[in-house]
């Protein structure tokens, strides 16, 4: 058996052989008879590297009967980016048993789940559900605020009280009066007032493009106002930057993670939330979506390799965790998941949807994120470890890596737990403004939520590191030395090719 060897002989062999054009050395060309083999190293994962072995074999050669085998000459080209170690036939075989069948149980209830877009109701109003156009401020002028009648004082706010000390502030201070131009939608054109208080969160500018809400039901001069401001271009442009940014230091790797986003945004939008609408179980929307997700992101940023599947199983287990996890804890501490004015209004418009099972959807597509970090991190680091060693043994390398996952495990649950504390900053502010102890926050809802979010999330995160780390070492190191798909243990070939025993 001819073992090709992926560096260049170090002893003289009898080869014809020049420099081509590109820089490389080619060593030896096919000289024979039709029943000479060529065997053909398979291309790395994290780069391309392509070996012809061309020789003569008295036996059969790997994967190629009927060769002889006597003077051998290598022929190769090697283009590497990280490479990594590969896996045997079989362990692919394997591998592929188990993500086949998943992967296709989750297409096939993608396509049953399928919403076919959000279902109509009537607008009530409210929130977010009004109908809203875009328009300009076209002229802005100051005015008295009691001249457009824009401030009282409430006659239950004592000028002691903040209300009471604001709108007495309003009724001496000057107002904005805004002229409004509807820019779309059927009344485009139309214009309309808006008074803006010295004390409003918003101020308007001239020209300033916003957004408007329409209220048909509404008298005339009031049907339409002024809810928010049009940030579309300050937002394009950053998205722009970090599209820009990702591309120059990834390259194609940068571009292929792009992709894989707008893929991942593609899964939310057109198949989560509009099947979560229609009333589907969300527990099992978010499995089959976030499934989806993991499958399609890990495979086109990482490549088709036995090394992305076995991150692609590493986070699948992690994930069944943690639905088991956030659905017994959730259930245990009476989580409804309708908390605040927007999943009330949700509650209220579609009273079908289990709030609870949606706030548990959340916490497993917002943990899928960085479950992939982690897995691919720690498969990655099992590889390279292997590379660098290859007499390394399934326990050596699970010690080896988990030392590096345990750094990782650090940074990443500070990471979510700090996440999640940002997101909930006006609230945490809110509990320490009214002097609450940490008892009394922990056990309100609304931080309860967070919390088991966080706690739930991160166990997952930490179960990970070993259960990844452990399936990668155990695939890596199954591999033997001389197989079709492995690379061999001991170095390169000196001298001319010979057999390997075993």
């Amino acid at each position: 058996m001819v073992t090709p060897s992926p560096q260049p002989p170090t002893e003289p062999t009898a080869t014809h052989g020049h420099t081509g054009h590109d820089g490389h050395e080619h060593d030896g060309h096919e000289h024979g008879s039709p029943g000479q083999s060529a065997g053909h190293a398979p291309e790395q994962s994290g780069g391309h590297s392509n070996g012809h072995a061309n020789g003569h074999s008295n036996g059969p050669s790997d994967g190629h009967p009927g060769g002889h085998a006597s003077a051998g000459h290598a022929h190769s080209h090697s283009h590497s980016h990280g490479p990594a170690a590969p896996v045997s036939k079989h362990l692919r075989k394997v591998i592929a048993a188990v993500l086949i069948p998943f992967a296709a149980a989750v297409f096939i209830g993608m396509a049953v789940l399928w919403p076919g877009g959000a279902p109509d109701h009537e607008r009530s109003g409210v929130g977010f559900d009004r109908q809203t156009q875009q328009g300009v401020v076209t002229t802005l002028e100051q005015v008295d605020c009691k001249s457009v009648n824009a401030a009282q004082v409430p006659t239950t706010a004592a000028p002691s009280t903040p209300s009471g000390r604001q709108a007495q502030a309003e009724q001496t201070g000057e107002c904005k009066k805004a002229t409004v131009e509807v820019t779309s939608g059927p009344d485009k054109g139309r214009t309309f007032v808006e008074i803006v208080q010295p004390g409003a969160p918003r101020q308007l500018e001239d020209g300033q493009e916003v957004v408007v809400a329409y209220a048909p039901d509404a008298p005339r001069d009031l049907q339409y106002s002024v809810i928010d401001v049009n940030r579309k271009l300050p937002m394009a442009l950053l998205a722009g930057i970090f599209a820009v940014a990702v591309v120059v230091v990834g390259r194609m790797r940068g571009l292929f993670a792009l992709i894989a986003l707008v893929v991942s945004f593609g899964v939310l939008t057109l198949f989560i939330l509009p099947a979560i609408l229609q009333g589907s179980n969300p527990l099992v929307v978010a499995v089959i979506g976030a499934s989806a997700i993991m499958l399609i992101a890990l495979y086109m940023c990482h490549g088709l390799t036995a090394r992305t599947s076995v991150a692609v199983l590493g986070t699948l287990v992690s994930l069944l965790l943690i639905g088991l996890l956030g659905s017994g804890f959730i259930d245990w501490a009476f989580l409804s998941g309708n908390t605040d004015d927007n999943t009330g209004l949700i509650h209220g418009l579609y009273p079908d949807i289990d709030m609870s099972g949606l706030l548990l959807a959340g916490v497993i597509i917002g943990s899928l994120g960085v479950l992939d970090d982690v897995t691919v991190t720690q498969t990655s680091a099992v590889w390279e470890l292997r590379q660098a060693d290859p007499s390394m043994g399934p326990r050596a390398l699970y010690r080896a890596a988990i030392r590096i996952g345990r750094d990782h495990i650090a940074s990443v649950v500070n990471t979510l737990v700090l996440a999640y504390a940002g997101a909930a900053l006006p609230l945490l502010l809110l509990f320490s403004i009214a002097n609450s102890s940490m008892g009394s926050v922990a056990n309100s809802e609304l931080v309860a939520e967070e919390i088991v979010r966080t706690l739930v999330g991160s166990i997952g995160l930490v179960a990970s590191v070993p259960v990844t780390t452990a399936l990668a070492a155990l695939v890596v190191s199954a591999d033997r030395p001389g197989s079709p798909a492995g690379v061999p243990a001991t170095g390169p070939v000196r001298g001319r090719g010979r057999r390997r025993k075993r």
